[in-house]
């Protein structure tokens, strides 16, 4: 069981690596939270989902993924896992007809109901683990970085049209350069030489 003590920083490279930083907190944190719901609970990714699902019903997979920040091909399974489970059901989406769109099952929404008091439960040990003035900030900082997170999709997006879009532009003034460049070997057409014209004289 994860208990609270003094915490002892480490040095070396590691110590003021972000990444692995986050990497044991994320640790910790999941420890916790599976020592709070139990080796029959929900899962932190399924609650996610429930939670996201009990907001609004009927939501895609592209809405899932941008509610809860898992990747596509990790939510698409999950969410068939839950679906056999009776987690969750599926249905058609009535703004895309080729969609399918998810909604709590009855069993879905007293599994959610049942897990909340106990992920609750989870967050408050995690935040007891750092000083009262210091857990405010470190919400806002997680937050801080979710937000980048979300936004990364859209910026890559925004970064590939930009960057088809150069390339686009540089391949038009190639072609234009071929073309120049074709003329300018043309060999010139030769001067049309007007003939004079001869006056025949007849003899008297």
């Amino acid at each position: 069981m994860v208990k609270a003590g003094k915490a002892v920083r480490k040095v070396g490279p590691l110590a003021t690596s972000p990444s692995h930083l986050m990497h044991r907190a994320l640790q910790l944190a999941l420890d916790i939270y599976a020592e709070e719901t139990g080796a029959d609970g929900l899962t932190q990714r399924q609650f996610a989902v429930l939670e996201a699902v009990s907001l609004k019903a009927g939501l895609t997979q592209t809405e899932l993924v941008r509610m809860t920040g898992i990747d596509r091909s990790t939510l698409a399974d999950l969410v068939t896992r839950m679906t056999s489970k009776g987690l969750l059901e599926r249905e058609r989406s009535t703004l895309d007809a080729r969609a399918k769109a998810v909604r709590l099952s009855a069993e879905g929404a007293a599994r959610l109901e049942s897990a909340r008091p106990l992920v609750e439960a989870a967050d408050k040990r995690i935040m007891a683990l750092l000083p009262k003035g210091q857990r405010e900030t470190f919400l806002n900082q997680l937050a801080d970085l979710a937000a980048a997170a979300d936004a990364a999709p859209d910026a890559a997006k925004a970064e590939a049209k930009a960057a088809k879009k150069a390339l686009k532009a540089v391949e038009k003034e190639a072609r234009k350069a071929e073309k120049a460049a074709k003329k300018a070997d043309r060999p010139a057409k030769p001067a049309k030489i007007k003939k004079p014209k001869l006056k025949l004289v007849e003899p008297a």
